[in-house]
Order: structure tokens, then sequence, then C-alpha cells
């Protein structure tokens, strides 16, 4: 998603997303099926059946594209990416040769959608999804549980040294922080930029900067948000900070700072972009396009901007100290 739906959702328009009061509220019924090792849904962990759809532009599919990236899963699970502007019914392969995925021979993610015969959830078409290849399915599209099962189901898999974003001693904080920044920052943007009252968007812009605040506030002194090591509630926070200053301060009017401008959530930002690699993962050209060519309604004009500039990415951190 970038919100990651079509379908009605805020990429095409948003107004079936916001509430009478002016609220942004994200409709948040996914497929529940899950891939796994016992196979308890009729899809096992099995390397090359599943391919994982995303966009690179949405920052909801970029925590796939992390997870995957990290754990090595490359070659287990093979890799769809849609193009970063779609209509309003579905994400369109128009990035690849003739316009169709070269695996699932589709032109439209919606068409993997609608070869589930019970059908799929009010969410709409979104991204990220698991695609059955041998069937054509989409499996799920449940973003939250899809990141789990990287680390959990398909881990005789992982590459040799993969780090454990998910340790069991370390889960109850994960959620805890994660479900902080879910609320607040990952959707706490899209609150403020598809507000439809005054009011509604001044509550989500104090909402998300008290919260990068405490962030800032909780990373000054370790390194990562939550234990001495990478986790999952990393990989949540990460791809909402890499689109601050390219979308998100200007395009969804979270403009009280830069992610530049905030010293310790943007030299954390750097570390990862670094450190883990996360920056081999962005393109910042097709977050824009996204962005600013299919938001119409913030964005009447679709012109997307040239800026800013993203050289600073691989400057020095200075983080190592803490570990």
């Amino acid at each position: 998603m970038s919100d990651g739906s079509t379908n009605g959702g805020a990429e095409s328009g948003g107004g079936s997303y916001v509430n009478p009061d002016g609220g942004f509220e994200r409709k948040t019924r996914y497929i529940p099926d899950r891939i796994t090792r016992d196979g308890r849904d009729g899809f096992p962990v099995e390397p090359g059946r599943y391919r994982l759809i995303t966009s690179r532009a949405c920052p909801w599919a970029h925590r796939m594209i992390l997870t995957r990236h990290l754990l090595g899963l490359q070659d287990v699970i093979g890799m769809g990416v849609a193009g970063p502007v779609h209509d309003a019914d579905s994400w369109t392969f128009d990035l690849d040769p003739g316009g169709v995925d070269p695996v699932l021979g589709i032109p439209r993610l919606k068409d993997a959608y609608d070869a589930r015969p019970e059908g799929y959830p009010e969410s709409g078409i979104t991204v990220p999804a698991f695609v059955d290849t041998t069937s054509g399915r989409v499996v799920t599209n449940d973003f939250h549980q899809m990141v789990k099962d990287l680390v959990t189901e398909w881990g005789d898999h992982h590459r040799p040294g993969a780090p454990d974003l998910w340790p069991e001693h370390l889960r109850d904080q994960i959620e805890e922080v994660s479900d902080l920044v879910y609320t607040d920052v990952n959707n706490g943007v899209y609150q403020c930029g598809f507000a439809g009252s005054q009011e509604a968007y001044e509550e989500a812009y104090q909402r998300l900067f008290s919260r990068l605040d405490w962030l800032s506030d909780r990373l000054e002194h370790q390194r990562y948000l939550v234990g001495d090591q990478l986790t999952l509630a990393d990989v949540r926070l990460w791809p909402t900070l890499v689109r601050f200053d390219a979308a998100y301060h200007g395009h969804f009017k979270c403009n009280r700072h830069k992610l530049t401008e905030m010293p310790v959530l943007w030299a954390y930002a750097r570390d990862l972009w670094q450190t883990w690699d996360f920056g081999a993962t962005t393109d910042f050209e097709q977050v824009k396009a996204h962005y600013y060519a299919t938001h119409r309604d913030i964005n009447p004009t679709g012109v997307v901007p040239l800026g800013p500039d993203t050289s600073g990415w691989t400057t020095p951190h200075g983080r190592e100290e803490l570990g």
C-alpha cells in the first residue's frame, strides 16, 4: 500500500477513507490466509512457489522488500514489482516488457485477486501480496502477518548469519513499539495528508510529531528501537522516514521539520541505509512519481518535484559508538 490500496482507497481519491469528522481511517480487513511450514491453510512453505508482488513506491510493500533482503530470501521467493502509478482499480505491471508480469502473465494485480473463488475483503487491491504461481491466485495481503511469517515460517531458508528480526525474548517490546509507530507515524502521515478538516489535520500533525520526538529521545542513546539489535520495529519505522522529505513533508503537510532537520532520526535512518544496505531497496523517483502523480485530490496538476537532494544519505552517521 502506499497507502498500498486501490479500489476507493486513499490513492484513488481518498473520500471513502475520511470519516464524518474529517479524520482519515484505513480499511484494515485483509486476506487472513497464511503461508506456513505445516500448510494449515493449504499453502505450505515451498521455495519458488510464491511470488511476492510489491511496489518500490509503497512503504508497506517496502517492509516486505526489506525483510526478504535482510533474510536472504531472494532466491527462494520471487518478486514482481508493480509500477508507481496505477489507476483506480489496480496496481499494474507497466515496468515489465509489454506491461505483463513475466511469471504470472498478467497485466494487473487485480487479475490475481479475482482468481480467488472466495473473493477478497474491502481493503481492495493492495501491495504487498503473495500470489501462488501454481493457481495464479492471491494467497494473502495481510502485511502485518506476512512480515512475521518471513521470519518464522521461512526460517529454514534464511541466509547464513541472517539477523533474528523477531527474537522471542523481545517480541512483546517489539509489538508495543511497532503498534505506536504504526498508529502515530506510519498511518499518521496519511492522517495528515488526507485529513478532511483543519481540526483532524492538526490533531494528526500533533500526534505525528509528538511520536517522532518520543522516538528521537528513545534513539538518542541506543542504536535500534528495541534491544541492541535490528528488529521488525526498525523495519516498521524506516520506510516512513526514508519517504519523509521526498513525499510527506510537502505532499502530506507534515512540515514542522524535515527528517534532515531532526538530528537523531536522520542519523538513525542513515545508519540503516548504510549498515544494513537499506538504501539498495529504495527508489526515490518511484516514490515521488507515485505520491505526486496518483493523489490528484491533493496534487491536482500531477506535477512531480525534482528534489530533494538525496546525496546526504551516504554521509557519516556516527552511530557506531552506540553499539
